[in-house]
């Protein structure tokens, strides 16, 4: 029944992909709220804020002796590392952002993704699917990055394929979660990522209101801090818990 349920998705969402326009990047999305110049650094607070991405990354790496053993080594590395470069590549964007440059922060956004999507597949369905699926994944997020930006040359813009890869995993995620109680991965983690990744696109959303209302921090600097942190989450989600000291 899961499978079923997860393949008539995963259907369905391809089936509309098709149905919708080519999209597009927005020019407008690069007009971040916040702009101001510190340290020499332009939009100082969206490229410094990146640093909460590396933190955790590299946490992530240094806690491998830790994995829980039900989780699968190779995925998690390459989440870990995907997430060093999202640090690395969203800097690099938001310090001087621009289609072109927005291609370095989704790249390695997409690999984090996709590993993760790996990795719960193979903790809620399939141990031996989900080991299958971590590189056809990972080639399918690079491909859809590949696809826009030469849609992008051609003068054509079509993000459909990315928005597939970036918010098809999302919808799957918390029924995989929901249908299978899995072999080791803990729910309470998973769930709390996908809450505060949701709460970091809110953020988002939202950048000049926030920025208006705080005068301090915009939506997009806090996007970063939460999304980072749900990152966290998904790291705890597959690390074993410490053993409680005895009293």
């Amino acid at each position: 029944m899961q499978a079923w349920l997860l393949g008539a998705v995963t259907a369905i969402a391809i089936a509309a992909l098709f149905w919708v326009a080519p999209i597009p990047q927005d020019p407008a999305y690069h007009d971040f709220a916040d702009r101001r110049l510190l340290c020499a650094t332009p939009n100082f607070w969206n490229v410094f804020s990146n640093l909460s991405f590396l933190v955790i990354g590299a946490f992530g790496l240094a806690r491998l002796p830790r994995l829980q053993p039900s989780a699968h080594r190779t995925g998690y590395v390459v989440f870990c590392a995907g997430v060093v470069g999202v640090a690395l590549g969203s800097a690099y964007y938001h310090y001087g952002p621009n289609t072109q440059t927005l291609v370095w922060d989704r790249l390695p956004m997409t690999i984090a993704f996709m590993a993760l999507f790996a990795m719960v597949v193979r903790d809620r369905v399939s141990e031996r699917l989900g080991e299958r699926l971590l590189w056809p994944l990972i080639a399918v997020g690079v491909a859809s990055i590949a696809y826009w930006h030469w849609t992008e040359l051609q003068g054509r813009g079509d993000l459909r394929v990315y928005g597939l890869v970036q918010f098809l995993p999302m919808l799957l995620i918390p029924l995989m979660l929901l249908t299978s109680p899995g072999r080791g991965l803990r729910s309470s983690w998973l769930w709390a990522t996908l809450a505060t990744y949701a709460l970091s696109k809110l953020t988002e959303h939202f950048d000049y209101g926030i920025y208006e209302a705080t005068g301090q921090l915009s939506g997009h600097t806090i996007k970063h801090v939460l999304a980072s942190l749900a990152v966290l989450w998904a790291i705890f989600a597959m690390l074993r818990p410490r053993p409680s000291l005895s009293a």
